[in-house]
């Protein structure tokens, strides 16, 4: 992959990791940055290791999120369906209702606000390919 590429995708995530810090938007709903981060990330129930993976940290280091959210009220830790050694993160009702502020404020002068519904589409469809390659 050209080194030019490389760094704009990493501008780009540095722009958005800026994006969720500027302006107090996470703290405006109680949370750190990396609580934040954890929240954006949990679409469904997933285990930690998923999330970690999806936070680009170390499962350790989401469980010291998660156990902070869930003192917070917004996070249960439920049993995983297929896995007894596993337990699944889920949002709760409040939970829920915190993530979708929290998206709206996210959408507010974000980094791809500048870019069309077809053009953010277009992008995601690259990225998941990308990501998804083994």
């Amino acid at each position: 992959m050209p080194g030019w590429l490389c760094g704009l995708v990493n501008g780009l995530a540095q722009r958005i990791t800026d994006h969720v810090r500027e302006r107090e938007r996470a703290v405006t709903l109680g949370l750190t940055a990396a609580q934040a981060t954890a929240m954006r990330e949990m679409t469904g129930p997933m285990t930690m290791r998923e999330l970690a993976e999806r936070m680009s940290c170390e499962p350790s280091n989401a469980a010291f999120i998660i156990d902070k959210l869930e003192k917070q009220g917004l996070v249960e830790r439920r049993a995983h369906p297929t896995d007894r050694r596993a337990k699944h993160l889920v949002l709760n009702a409040r939970g829920t209702a915190v993530r979708e502020r929290l998206l709206e404020l996210l959408a507010q002068d974000s980094p791809l606000a500048g870019l069309t519904n077809q053009q953010q589409h277009a992008l995601q469809g690259l990225l998941e390919q990308a990501v998804s390659r083994p």
